[in-house]
């Protein structure tokens, strides 16, 4: 059986009103307790759910990767996600939940799938370092209810990060190309939630030779970019002259990079500043979307090289 995911239209049509779709699931005994708690995906990382296929073990195969699947004629690794975060299945791992995302395919092994629930950006809070450096924002599904149901939003790029490490070509100036060069004074912002990601493009910007600000969510970015305007006011300035560019990632509490990207395109005083969407959620219907909401250029996650290249196409239109 298989349960499909993507009514592309209807699912981005949601971030016109900085709301996204939330597949809410479940792995288990939580550690030391025996709640079962409610964990989330974004549903645009999500390919299919299915009922647990046949999973062939592999020789000398890393910690909690069960082994590898044959879905529609694609090997797929199956990632035990419990074992992960330390959960025990008392029912077993009965779905494979199948993501794509960051140019990648791969599989998590579930206890089992509750819903797909509509949230607001609004309703979904930075970690700020809860859940171990897994969890890079945690939801609330009732709003601000002190009884309402809380769902942790795993932070899936650390998780592939650790569970099948890579060897990745180290971020040098070499590596990156020809420095980015930006005009005097100017600095380019920068807004990703998750801290892998923040700190693969601090070291990619660094390379460059550029100087930057970095925020951890949409809301902040915006915060910070309306401060710079009114501090360039004060000298005489415009806020392009303090903001070369803005890089966002899509996903981010509070405020999302399609809401962001919208409202500085929407603002006078911001809109000739450049944005670069610097996200995991690749695909074509993702991609779309982005030109839709005015932004500058998209780049998927994470090459520097890449990064660097559409930097500084940007910069030079």
């Amino acid at each position: 059986m298989t349960i499909a995911l993507h009514d592309i239209e209807e699912r981005t049509n949601l971030t016109g009103n900085n709301k996204f779709e939330l597949l809410l699931f479940r792995l288990g005994g939580a550690p030391g307790t025996d709640r079962r708690e409610l964990y989330g995906i974004n549903v645009f990382k999500v390919r299919e759910i299915l009922v647990m296929p046949t999973i062939t073990a592999i020789a000398n195969a890393p910690p909690h990767v069960k082994g590898i699947a044959n879905i529609r004629g694609q090997i797929i690794p199956v990632i035990d996600l419990s074992a992960v975060v330390g959960c025990v299945p008392r029912r077993g791992h009965t779905i494979l939940m199948v993501t794509e995302f960051a140019r990648t395919t791969q599989a998590f092994a579930v206890e089992e799938v509750d819903e797909i629930v509509r949230l607001d950006w609004s309703n979904v809070l930075a970690a700020d370092g809860n859940g171990g450096g897994l969890v890079t924002s945690i939801a609330k599904l009732d709003g601000d209810t002190e009884k309402g149901r809380l769902v942790q939003v795993l932070d899936v790029e650390q998780i592939l990060r650790n569970v099948m490490p890579t060897v990745e070509e180290a971020i040098t100036p070499a590596s990156v190309g020809d420095a980015v060069s930006l005009p005097k004074g100017s600095i380019i912002l920068a807004a990703d939630d998750s801290p892998v990601a923040r700190m693969m493009i601090e070291q990619g910007l660094n390379a460059m030779g550029t100087p930057f600000v970095m925020t951890k969510t949409g809301q902040e970015a915006w915060d910070r970019l309306q401060a710079m305007e009114v501090a360039a006011n004060a000298e005489g300035k415009t806020a392009h002259d303090k903001v070369a560019l803005v890089l966002t990632d899509l996903e981010m509490p509070v405020m999302d990079g399609f809401t962001l990207t919208r409202n500085i395109k929407n603002d006078p005083r911001f809109k000739s500043i450049p944005v670069v969407i610097h996200s995991s959620l690749t695909g074509t219907a993702n991609e779309a979307h982005v030109s839709s909401v005015g932004a500058d250029a998209y780049v998927a996650k994470f090459v520097a090289s890449e990064l660097a290249a559409t930097i500084r196409q940007v910069l030079m239109h």
